[in-house]
């Protein structure tokens, strides 16, 4: 009998808050051994202690107050579910039927088959969800333990007891940014009092206060490896413009339909495609940012301008621009 991963959602579901307050933890733990065993002590002494002391200081909260707005912004941003009345685009002049006059949703209305329908999402024929009885808009995934469909899923993750969706990807990102420079920042700060403990002189401060800066720096360094190795292999998917169980599911096709090149997948022209020609939104070229959105103001913190909001369907989860010449491709 095979072994199924998925009976164990209900116990992934049940962590809940304690993850959240893991993370709080591991944060407390190290504001307390950098801030008020280390450093803060070191404001009241002068010349070049002082000043090391301000540097340190300023960066770790700088970026602490990034890292935290981007975590819970991480966690209280819903992910992007499918609409209820969300349906597929009909193309009447192309001789597609509406999907909803098809057999109890089974894809027999669009003239393909039912399995391309619900299982091959580098199609761009309609999938449908028999779990949550809706159509599946372009990359959208069910996700077993939100027991929903999610749009653009990347994955769910525990730490922040939520999915990675289209509408918090780039939340995530910045905070895997921040945690990552906010680990080096507090390792390298600790690097010196690390060493200290191996060396033959007295250690000043009591085993308390030594034990929590002894298991910061351990906590911190191996979080600074471990989000590090994240960090790039999200940078090289959104390089590819996919997800990481688009990734996967790339294997099983020789190319991928919302690659377009490293370069456009981040600045790109979103297109609207209609039969043969080519209308741009607006009538104008419109730079998108698929994950970052179009105001650089916006790029490093974890919020979107009205105006992207606005104008960029791609942060709804619902439409995507594709490689308009995928299907001469796919023919050779």
């Amino acid at each position: 009998m095979a072994w199924n991963v998925f009976k164990f959602c209900t116990a992934l579901r049940g962590l809940g808050s304690v993850m959240i307050f893991m993370v709080l933890g591991v944060v407390g733990v190290t504001y307390y051994a950098l801030v008020v065993v280390n450093y803060g002590p070191s404001l009241f002494h002068g010349d070049l202690d002082l000043l090391i002391a301000l540097a340190v200081l300023l960066l770790f909260h700088s970026l602490l107050v990034m890292l935290l707005w981007s975590y819970f912004s991480v966690v209280s941003t819903d992910p992007g579910g499918v609409p209820l009345n969300w349906k597929p685009m009909v193309d009447e002049e192309k001789g597609d039927v509406d999907p909803l006059l098809g057999s109890e949703h089974t894809g027999v209305g669009l003239g393909v088959d039912q399995e391309n329908m619900v299982a091959n999402p580098a199609s761009e024929a309609v999938r449908f969800c028999r779990k949550c009885n809706l159509f599946k808009p372009p990359r959208c995934h069910h996700c077993s333990v939100c027991g929903r469909c999610i749009l653009k899923m990347d994955h769910h993750c525990v730490w922040v007891v939520n999915c990675v969706g289209a509408k918090n990807y780039k939340y995530f990102l910045l905070f895997l940014f921040y945690t990552f420079l906010e680990t080096t920042l507090v390792t390298l700060s600790l690097l010196p009092h690390f060493i200290a403990f191996f060396s033959d002189g007295e250690i000043p401060g009591t085993p308390g206060t030594i034990a929590a800066t002894f298991l910061t720096f351990v906590l911190n360094l191996a979080f600074a490896l471990s989000v590090l190795g994240f960090l790039i292999m999200h940078i090289s998917l959104v390089a590819a413009n996919t997800t990481t169980i688009e990734a996967f599911e790339k294997k099983r096709t020789s190319t991928w339909r919302y690659d377009i090149g490293r370069k456009k997948n981040f600045e790109q022209i979103v297109e609207i495609l209609h039969g043969e020609n080519i209308v741009t939104r607006d009538n104008e070229s419109t730079l998108s940012y698929q994950v970052f959105g179009m105001d650089k103001r916006f790029w490093l913190i974890p919020a979107y301008s009205e105006e992207d909001i606005i104008r960029m369907p791609e942060l709804q989860g619902l439409e995507y621009p594709s490689r308009p010449n995928l299907d001469a491709l796919q023919q050779f």
